[in-house]
């Protein structure tokens, strides 16, 4: 073999290992995220906790998954110094895989719904992404392939490979954060944990933990009701909707994806887009400041559990996921004329959810 060749692999390995050192510097200059305690005046036995997400780098849960993507791409040689990294998202995931990438230096394509939240669109492209509109949610798989295959880059594909990229058995993931949180609290092992799936990376995760560790926690799934996830978990036979499967960004999909587990998940709550926007918007009055969309889905779900703890008698603790800032929505979920647009009429909710929650009306 030539020299040549084998002094390129060198530079490359040596490449790898200064990206791998410059994402575990970040890692170490980042604090882990805090554990909201949020007390219930209607059932004072039951304790609500809000891991919240939105505090990272950049600004949501989606940071833990782009880290891990993009480690498991450089770990597995697909990713290397002039790699072009591309993704299928609906905004969150590519503005945290933008914020990694120029970490590295590399350029980053982010194929997204022409539909998305325009805050989202700016924050890709502050952390230096580029971005390419799709009109069909649907086609964003074919066209991130599409743009990798063009320009001999890497398809990240949170879709596929969010629930193998993620060390789910420790590593100071979602799952071992929320157990390590709880410790001093008056019931650490939590009766509940409930999240989101967009991919399904994050119920993978939780759902694994908890088995591992054998905790006898059970994981809930909130879900859109236009959603193809809550109706396979049903009859797996079902793998596909047609026609909008959620108005809640960044969850709900109109496919079962690859990284969707169902049997670590107990249970699925569908939830109505408008009950969604309601239990945002009294969770945004209750916390001071704004929180997005599939927050809001996350407490709907809760509520409906702690609801049945109560009407039992068991007390315990219930945590969910504060996902992101609402920041990212001001023109859209916290803009009545935009709601009233779609026909969410979200008010209703909000006062129930302003009373489960004890917020002032």
């Amino acid at each position: 073999m030539s020299p040549a060749p084998a002094a390129a692999r060198s530079e490359d390995r040596h490449w790898t290992r200064e990206a791998i050192r410059r994402l575990e510097a970040d890692f170490c200059r980042s604090a882990d995220t805090h554990l909201i305690r949020v007390e219930l005046p209607a059932t004072p036995g039951i304790t609500l906790y809000l891991k919240d997400e939105s505090v990272h780098p950049s600004g949501s849960l989606k940071h833990r998954l782009a880290r891990s993507l993009i480690l498991y791409g450089l770990c597995n040689g697909w990713i290397g110094r002039d790699t072009v990294l591309v993704e299928a998202t609906s905004g969150s995931t590519a503005v945290s895989e933008a914020y990694f990438a120029r970490l590295l230096g590399l350029r980053f394509v982010a194929v997204v719904p022409r539909s998305i939240a325009s805050a989202k669109i700016a924050a890709i492209r502050f952390q230096g992404g580029e971005v390419h509109f799709v009109d069909d949610p649907r086609e964003v798989y074919a066209a991130a392939q599409d743009l990798a295959d063009a320009h001999g880059g890497h398809y990240l594909d949170q879709f596929t490979y969010a629930e193998r990229a993620t060390d789910w058995r420790g590593n100071n993931n979602i799952a071992e954060s929320i157990f390590a949180q709880l410790a001093k609290e008056d019931h650490p092992e939590p009766s509940w944990i409930v999240c989101g799936a967009g991919t399904g990376g994050t119920s993978a995760t939780l759902g694994r933990f908890i088995r591992y560790g054998r905790h006898s926690t059970r994981l809930c799934v909130a879900d859109p009701q236009g959603s193809v996830f809550h109706r396979h978990f049903a009859d797996p036979s079902i793998t596909t909707v047609e026609g909008d499967c959620s108005g809640i960004e960044g969850i709900g999909r109109p496919r079962v994806e690859p990284s969707f587990v169902p049997s670590v998940i107990d249970r699925m709550i569908a939830v109505d887009d408008a009950d969604s926007i309601g239990a945002m918007r009294a969770l945004s009055q209750r916390l001071g400041r704004p929180v997005g969309g599939s927050t809001g889905t996350n407490i709907v779900a809760c509520a409906a559990l702690i609801a049945e703890m109560a009407a039992v008698g068991a007390e315990g603790s219930v945590v969910t996921i504060l996902c992101d800032s609402g920041l990212r929505y001001s023109d859209t979920y916290f803009d009545d004329d935009w709601l009233a647009a779609r026909g969410l009429d979200w008010r209703p909710a909000a006062a129930r959810y302003t009373a489960f929650l004890g917020a002032a009306a």
